[in-house]
Parts: C-alpha cells; sequence; structure tokens
C-alpha cells in the first residue's frame, strides 16, 4: 500500500515539494523581472549612462563657446578707451 502513495504525485515528486519548487521558480522570476525592467533597473542604468554621455559633449561645447566669448570679452574691453 506505501509503495502505491509513494508513486504519486508529479513528476515523481510530492505535491508539495512542486508546489515548493513552482513558487520559488515564479518569485526568481519577478525578481529577475524587477532588476531588468524596475526603478533601479538595467534599463535604467544603460538610460543615465546616455544621459550622462550627452551631458559630457554639451560640457565640452559649452566650454569651448565660454572660452570664445570670454576671448571676445576681453579683446572688447581692450579696446574700450582707460579712465
Amino acid at each position: 500500500m506505501t509503495d502505491l502513495k509513494k508513486g504519486s504525485g508529479i513528476a515523481g515528486l510530492s505535491l508539495k515539494t512542486f508546489l515548493v519548487t513552482v513558487i520559488g521558480i515564479l518569485l526568481f522570476g519577478v525578481y529577475v523581472g524587477v532588476l531588468v525592467y524596475g526603478e533601479n533597473s538595467l534599463t535604467v542604468l544603460n538610460q543615465l549612462k546616455e544621459k550622462k554621455q550627452g551631458l559630457s559633449l554639451e560640457e565640452k561645447i559649452l566650454k569651448v563657446e565660454n572660452q570664445r566669448l570670454q576671448k571676445e570679452y576681453f579683446e572688447l574691453k581692450q579696446l574700450e578707451p582707460k579712465e
């Protein structure tokens, strides 16, 4: 009699073991989904890296423009009569 009960279940596992395994796999899947698509995810990290690169480029452009404008300012300042 006990031999028949031992063989029952899904894939040779008891129902309790099977349910715990399935729930564990589902929770792990949710965890991975949050890592990939959540608020603190890899996609957000990649977006922030792209934004950082864009801001670095804008910084370089503004530095060059600032140098040009300072040069122009000091050239104009030298043309003013001294008091």
